[in-house]
């Protein structure tokens, strides 16, 4: 266990519509401006985060220590969300965290997106794409497009695109599912916060520039991502991925301690309670530390940026099955809350 008392942060908003960012410890939170004046919000700590990480944590573990009742029960990923339980003793500040609705934590700097990063999910993407054209030996297919995951693992690069923040939504908003495109699809992933300036670094350096981690739903219009009347460009990613609410962000930015294992990490989906993803992080083809080392090698990643680390088989795309109007998406990464996102037409 990391030292120190385990907590989450995030942005609010009470019944009667006041937003505030928190302090996530167990079940309750606590307003950041109570714990750190000098904050003015989650982004400007991670302009300063290795400073801020040390004063928030100490002043994290005062509280506790004044907070008897609160001080016992401070798991984050078990209880937050639940209702309060500090009793009489918690500081007037406190607020049950059951009562609040969360908001996306932060808003991103520079949001990369790695496409095509785990070895199931690929896989069964080749495999519905070669059906749709009428493969008659659906077999070969899948051992031919093993094999390729295995040689890309060995030998190749991540590959990863850009995003855009107006994408960004919170983890309890409606999804907007536009006109524009009918296979809008779900694809949950770990998202990456980055706390220091990362360029051209080694990949035993990288996770030393990461601040935290949070859930990412990274919608894509699957009918939109490559172009009919211009084939030999490749993806448009701006029309597939970037559509207003396309990218459910929260509901806590979870610090680095307290992920130990971000390589081990249960990633699932259920589209109205039914389990469509269930993988760990540990399928990923490149890990966390490979893709910091190649964005940075190409450009830097600054205090606040976004980076998408793929998504886990069992997409919609595999199912022949895309997001319709009422759909509720339920996602959970291990640690890291809950999200809960109900799809509407515009």
């Amino acid at each position: 266990m990391p030292a120190g008392t385990p907590y989450a942060l995030g942005r609010f908003r009470g019944s009667a519509g006041d937003d505030f960012c928190g302090v996530v410890i167990g079940p309750d939170v606590v307003p950041l401006a109570a714990l750190h004046p000098a904050a003015t919000g989650i982004e400007s700590l991670l302009m300063a985060w290795p400073s801020n990480e040390k004063l928030l944590g100490a002043a994290v573990d005062d509280f506790m220590a004044s907070q008897p009742d609160v001080a016992s029960q401070p798991d984050v990923a078990g209880r937050a969300g639940q209702s309060g339980a500090a009793g009489q003793h918690r500081a007037d500040a406190v607020r049950s965290a059951g009562e609040l609705t969360p908001l996306a934590p932060f808003r991103p700097g520079q949001i990369f997106q790695s496409g095509a990063n785990y070895k199931t999910h690929v896989v069964q993407l080749m495999v519905a794409a070669a059906a749709e054209k009428g493969d008659d030996d659906p077999e070969r297919t899948l051992r031919e497009s093993t094999a390729l995951m295995t040689e890309r693992a060995e030998h190749g690069t991540p590959y990863v695109f850009v995003g855009l923040p107006s994408a960004v939504c919170g983890p309890r908003d409606d999804v907007i599912l536009p006109a524009i495109g009918a296979r809008h699809d779900w694809e949950l992933e770990l998202g990456v916060v980055i706390g220091t300036e990362a360029y051209q670094v080694s990949r035993d350096e990288a996770l030393g520039h990461v601040a935290g981690y949070t859930i990412v739903n990274d919608i894509t219009t699957r009918d939109r991502v490559f172009r009919p009347d211009m084939p030999g460009l490749g993806t448009d990613w701006l029309a597939g991925k970037n559509s207003p609410t396309f990218l459910p962000l929260g509901p806590w930015l979870v610090p680095a301690p307290f992920v130990p294992e971000p390589m081990d990490l249960r990633i699932t989906l259920k589209l109205n309670g039914e389990t469509m993803q269930d993988e760990t992080t540990a399928d990923m083809i490149f890990g966390i530390a490979e893709l910091i080392a190649h964005v940075s090698s190409i450009t830097p990643l600054r205090p606040g940026d976004l980076l998408l680390t793929g998504s886990p088989a069992g997409n919609g795309a595999h199912y022949g099955r895309y997001l319709r109007e009422g759909d509720v998406m339920e996602s959970t990464i291990t640690g890291l809350g809950v999200q809960r996102n109900r799809c509407v037409r515009p």
